[in-house]
Formats: structure tokens, sequence, C-alpha cells
């Protein structure tokens, strides 16, 4: 009569089509330590320890001999008391279960885990792999341990077994053979639900076989369960796969054209040199051979007008970013700006990563490869600014503020633009513009009169012909 034996998830006995009881929960322990141990044998007082800890009792030795007995006339019917029987034999000061792979699951699942690691040819190796995981039905010693020595072995049974999952996803992945082990690492998924590294495995691998909307339920799921549970958030492995899913999706399609530009100004006058400079700054977004995002800093005195400037242009420019454009004032009161450029980019509240370094990723991700025109105005700290920029060579980012960006013009190749007052041409044609239409209007004499009072700032010029008009 054929026996097969299961130790990978809850201890199953089958003798020929029959499964049979192994008896009570602390023999069936004894049982599943021995098959853990694969024909190591297993010595009596660290049986003794993994039964009973420290509170053994002094007749500890001779339970454990009944258990062996009885065992041994459950797996071979019919056996002669006494007799030592084929499985369970006497080794030294211990016991120890002789079976082959064809009798004992573990013994199949390692070696059909060595064939896969033997192969040649990665197809051949996933077949072996994926047979080796079909034997895993949960976690083995589920309900048996009540020890830490016996939890430490059933443990030990299961990261061997996590471990091989993981290898095999990442082949199949490789391959791109995803759909092919989805059930085994879902189960294993199951199996371990704290565990980041197959949730990581399975969260990647749903992505790759088309179900993105599972994969990012999953992480959501799995982030959830570690902040409920252990008061941590995802890893850098877990938070990985899910950038790869957002990545691998490509953004959403609500987010194609974000079009976040305030209105431009329809009082705009002058700077023309320093628009010129800024189209001769773009066209070299056409260069071939870019690695890195455009990037323009302009930085000026309060009032000397580089947001009405910056957003002049990017106006003028807008047409060419076909991705969208982007715009955020760091003036204000925003203790994360990276959330609010993502949720820009269509990202949901519920899929906003929970560290700041996995929120850039997100955000590298969701801009790689786009044409958009990023304007960040009013820079007050220059530190906040290298987690914004974006991830493409087709990007351009715009920078307003007062201070001068030097280091990210060496660290980031940025372009340094000075915005002053404008000359006197400029201001006064700023200034016409903005008195047009008034019952009164000065001459060129007082013009400039009020244009030096007001040192050629746009800002005090725009104050000056609103409140005249009042």
């Amino acid at each position: 009569m054929t026996m097969r034996l299961q130790v990978l998830g809850p201890l199953r006995v089958w003798l020929g089509d029959t499964e049979v009881d192994a008896g009570p929960n602390q023999q069936q322990c004894l049982l599943a330590l021995l098959l853990a141990s694969a024909g190591e044998p297993v010595g009596i007082q660290a049986l003794v320890e993994m039964l009973w800890g420290f509170d053994a009792p002094p007749s500890a030795l001779n339970i454990i001999h009944k258990y062996v007995g009885q065992l041994r006339r459950l797996l071979e019917p019919g056996l002669p008391p006494r007799a030592p029987g084929a499985y369970l034999t006497r080794h030294g000061n211990g016991y120890r279960f002789a079976a082959g792979p064809e009798t004992l699951d573990l013994l199949r699942f390692r070696q059909l885990v060595a064939e896969a690691r033997a192969c040649a040819d990665h197809d051949d190796a996933l077949d072996r792999y994926a047979e080796a995981l079909q034997l895993g039905h949960g976690v083995a010693g589920a309900g048996l341990a009540d020890t830490t020595a016996a939890r430490t072995v059933f443990v030990k049974l299961h990261n061997e077994f996590v471990d091989a999952v993981v290898t095999a996803a990442r082949l199949a992945l490789r391959l791109g053979q995803p759909a092919r082990l989805l059930d085994p690492v879902r189960r294993a998924a199951e199996m371990d639900p704290l565990n980041e590294l197959v949730h990581a495995g399975l969260v990647t691998m749903l992505a790759a076989a088309g179900r993105p909307a599972e994969a990012l339920a999953l992480y959501r799921a799995v982030r959830e369960r570690l902040g409920a549970e252990l008061g941590i958030d995802p890893g850098p492995e877990l938070q990985d796969a899910y950038l790869g899913v957002l990545a691998r999706s490509g953004p959403p399609a609500r987010t194609i054209h974000p079009a976040q530009l305030p209105p431009d100004l329809p009082l705009f006058a002058g700077r023309t040199t320093e628009l010129a400079t800024l189209n001769r700054l773009a066209a070299g977004l056409r260069a071939p051979g870019r690695t890195s995002p455009l990037i323009v800093a302009l930085s000026g005195p309060a009032g000397v007008g580089k947001s009405a400037l910056a957003l002049r242009f990017a106006h003028l420019v807008a047409g060419d970013f076909t991705d969208g454009q982007l715009y955020l004032d760091l003036g204000e009161d925003d203790p994360d700006p990276l959330r609010s450029l993502l949720y820009g980019l269509g990202m949901r509240r519920t899929e906003m990563p929970d560290t700041a370094a996995a929120r850039v990723g997100a955000y590298r991700s969701l801009t790689n490869s786009r044409r958009m025109l990023i304007v960040l105005d009013n820079v007050g700290d220059p530190a906040r600014i290298r987690s914004l920029l974006p991830n493409s060579p087709a990007c351009m980012v715009l920078l307003t503020g007062r201070q001068r960006l030097l280091t990210l013009a060496v660290r980031d190749g940025a372009h340094l633009l000075t915005v002053d007052v404008p000359d006197l041409r400029g201001a006064r044609e700023l200034l016409a513009l903005r008195m047009a239409g008034r019952p009164y209007v000065p001459g060129p004499g007082q013009l400039d009169e009020i244009i030096e009072r007001c040192g050629r700032v746009p800002l005090a010029l725009a104050t000056l012909a609103g409140a005249a008009s009042s």
C-alpha cells in the first residue's frame, strides 16, 4: 500500500487513497517535526524541548516512545508490537523518518527546486518551479507548534518555501510568463499576509499579467495591514513594486493633459530680451542626446515681475508641451508640495505612497518620457526643489524666486536668469498700458518722474496705476 505524507502545510497522511488521522495534537506535532527534518535524525532531548519547552513532565521520554509506537502502527498497519518498521527508525539517541520524494512532499519539493536551479533552459526551470510550488498548501506546522523550538523548525521550513516562491516569481517575470505562477504566489501571500517580499512579487506579477487595478488594490490592502498590525509603512521592495505598477500602467487617461497654468496677465508689456532668452533656452529641448530636463531659474527682488514673466512665457509655449502643464506656488503654506503635483498628475488619495522617498519615486515614474512644462513659483527654500524635478529630458521647469539657485545650477545644470527692473522704455510701455483709458493720463515728462520715483519696479507701477483709476 502506497503512503503519502504532507508537511508543506497542515500535516496530512494518506494510506493508498484514504486519508488517516495521525492521532492527538502532540503526536501529530512529533510526526511533523520528524518529517520537517527530512531524513535527518533528531535527538530525543531536542524532541522533548520542541514538544514541551522547559515544562517537560518526568514521563516525557516514555510519552515520546509511546507516540513513536503508535505512529509506526498507523503508517504500517499490521506491524508487530515493538517492531521498528521501515519509516520511523531509531538512530542513536533519537529518531529519524526515512522516506523518499515519492512519499514525502518536502523531499519532492526540494528535488524539484534543485532540478530547477540546475536547468540550463529557463523554460524547463520554470516548469520545475511551477510543479514544486504546487506542493505548498499552507503554513507548515499550522496549529501544532506550542513551543518556540517547534515554531522555529516550521518557520525555517516556511521560509525555504517562500525563498523558492520569490525566485520562481522573478524567473516567470523575466520570461514574460507571470500568469503561470499567479496561483501559487497568491497562495504564498495568503499564507504569509505580512511578508512584504512575497506581496511585492505578487503585485509585480499581477501588473505584468495585465491586471494593474488588482495589483494596486493588493498594495493598498497590504499597506493598511502593515500599518494596522505593525505600525509601519511598506518597505523598499513593496514600494518599488508599487512604483513599477504605476510606471508599467502609465499615467491615467484623465491626467494626460493637466492644464494648471494661472490665467495670463492681460496687461503685460516689455521683457522682449528676457523672452528671447527663454525661447533660445527652450529650443535646446530639441537638441539630440538630452538626458535631463531643462531647468530655468528666474531670480530677482520682490515686485520685479518674475512670476509675470514666467507665466507669459509659459502661455506662449504651452502648446509645445503636449503632455500638459503643472503649476505650483511654493509661497503658499503647503507642507508637502509633492503631493500637490501627484494629485495634478491624477494620482488618487488612496494611491498616494506613505513615505517621502516613495512619493518622489512615484512622481518621477509618472513624468518619465513625458513632455511637460512645470512652473514652480515663489521658490523659498532651494533644498525643496530637487525632489520636484521631473524625470524626463523632454520636460521644462521654470522656477521663480528671490534667491539665485546656485546649487541647482551646479548639481542639476539649471540656467540662472536674473530679472531686473525694466529699462525706461519698458517701464513707460507698462505704465502707459496700465493708464490707458483713464480720464487723465500724465504727459511724458510726468510719466518718467513717476517711473523713477517708483524705481521702475513693475509691481509699484501697477499699484500706482490701479490707485489712480479708483
